[in-house]
């Protein structure tokens, strides 16, 4: 945990420490299954969507989160109590939306990041839950993971997810803008 809370410090954002333990072994079982290592996150494109983004997979999920924070601080000195938002769930569905990216990617022996198999079935929102329910990750954090992306928009998010997902594609819009 060290080593990754070294790589993502965002992880000490997440007062619970037994919710803080589960998105680590989130993490930890997605590196083991797509066969990353904690260095080797720096070196993950954030999208293989877009081409020539000079934006890696960890900077996109530390950046995001950060932004995440600093929406829900500015919505709290705004409107006080009149938004409610759950800041460990908004910071774990955080960390954990793009985590299926793990097992969506693979290394090419060529050091390049490709599409694993996986993507053919089954995009990062989907294994990124599946991950997170196998290690007992709350449902309000499940929320933000299944419903961050496109595949969620026929859902109705609830506020941790819709911060969420405003940052997330406000950071992927800017890291595609050329």
């Amino acid at each position: 945990m060290k080593k990754l809370a070294q790589v993502i410090p965002e992880l000490n954002e997440i007062h619970d420490p037994e919710l803080r333990a589960r998105v680590v072994a989130v993490w930890e079982e997605g590196m083991e299954l797509g066969g990353w290592t904690v260095d080797a996150l720096a070196e993950i494109p954030f999208t293989l969507l877009a081409e020539d983004v000079d934006v890696t997979f960890i900077e996109h999920v530390c950046t995001v989160c950060r932004m995440c924070i600093a929406m829900e601080r500015v919505m709290a000195d705004a409107y006080g109590d009149r938004v409610q938002i759950d800041h460990d769930t908004l910071v774990a569905g955080a960390l954990l939306a793009d985590v299926g990216k793990l097992i969506e990617y693979r290394r090419e022996s060529d050091g390049k990041t490709v599409f694993a198999d996986m993507y053919r079935y089954l995009r990062h929102p989907f294994t990124g839950v599946a991950l997170a329910y196998k290690h007992g990750v709350p449902e309000p954090v499940l929320h933000v993971i299944a419903t961050h992306a496109w595949e969620g928009d026929k859902f109705k998010r609830r506020p941790e997810s819709i911060v969420f997902h405003h940052a997330d594609f406000t950071d992927f819009d800017l890291a595609k803008f050329k």
